[in-house]
């Protein structure tokens, strides 16, 4: 039996994708002259965050952390988490983990360069994580440990949420906001990506905390105008953002939806008081 994958190539060092593309990855598993079967991995937007509202774990917050992450294994730990989030796996299939540890080790790569100041476009990025000790995660969430665990200070953690806060002024394949306008907006806009959560917490505020602390962060640089791109029909990531105090601005033109072969996004914005000049 041979096993095929059929994956866009990684990014290069120019490439100014910040997230992951919405691109379909396609397995085939072949025996003979005969395909036994295919399979397609269909990345959620990026940029968006989703909800189970099965299966969530009441969390003791008590010793959650919040904060940017500079150090390589929580930003491997990161991305391991994207990929966990954005990815519709089936567990049965052939050589999933070695696709899991692909996708990883790109988005890896590209978040490492994203925060050093190599891609295109990009003033500043920082990737900001909700972690907890290991210690306070249950059995239940063995997968979430192994695949998001990390060591800081001689103390095992898991990053339980994450995103990126990118200043710059506009992301690849996202409608652009408008505010400020002028010269000022070489500095005064950023965007959000990569907003995601581990499913086993959803309905815990995760996602209000790491959002929240994204905007602190974005203050402190001089951030005048604060994005996020959500799809259309993503009712919970929407309702988070606007609790996180965003309003709507601009919708994405179908054609472009279509385009990219991915549900359509809508632009929602925030004003953020300007505490540090840059």
């Amino acid at each position: 039996m041979a096993l095929l994958f059929s994956l866009p190539p990684p990014s290069s060092p120019s490439s100014s994708s910040p997230s992951f593309s919405s691109h379909c990855f396609t397995i085939s598993l072949s025996s003979g002259h005969q395909s036994c079967r295919r399979i397609r991995f269909l990345p959620v937007a990026a940029t968006t965050t989703t909800h189970n509202r099965q299966h969530s774990i009441p969390l003791d917050k008590s010793s959650l952390a919040v904060a940017e992450a500079s150090e390589e294994d929580q930003l491997w730990a990161a991305a391991c988490l994207r990929v966990r989030s954005f990815y519709d796996f089936q567990a049965s299939s052939y050589g999933i983990h070695d696709h899991k540890r692909y996708l990883a080790e790109r988005e890896f790569v590209a978040l490492k360069e994203r925060i050093a100041g190599k891609r295109e476009g990009f003033k500043r990025v920082s990737c900001i994580n909700a972690t907890l000790p290991l210690s306070q995660l249950s059995s239940s969430e063995n997968d979430l440990c192994a695949a998001c665990k990390f060591t800081s200070n001689g103390e095992d953690r898991v990053v339980v949420g994450t995103l990126d806060l990118n200043q710059c002024l506009w992301l690849p394949e996202e409608i652009a906001g408008t505010k400020p306008e002028g010269i000022e907006a070489d500095f005064g806009r950023a965007y959000l990506s990569n907003v995601c959560v581990a499913r086993e917490l959803h309905r815990n505020g995760l996602g209000y905390d790491i959002v929240t602390k994204s905007k602190i962060v974005a203050e402190e640089w001089g951030i005048t105008d604060l994005y996020v791109h959500v799809a259309v029909d993503n009712e919970p990531a929407k309702n988070l953002y606007m609790k996180s105090g965003f309003i709507h601005e601009n919708d994405e033109p179908a054609w472009q939806a279509r385009f990219l072969d991915r549900p359509r996004r809508i632009l929602l914005w925030i004003g953020l008081p300007c505490t540090n000049e840059l």
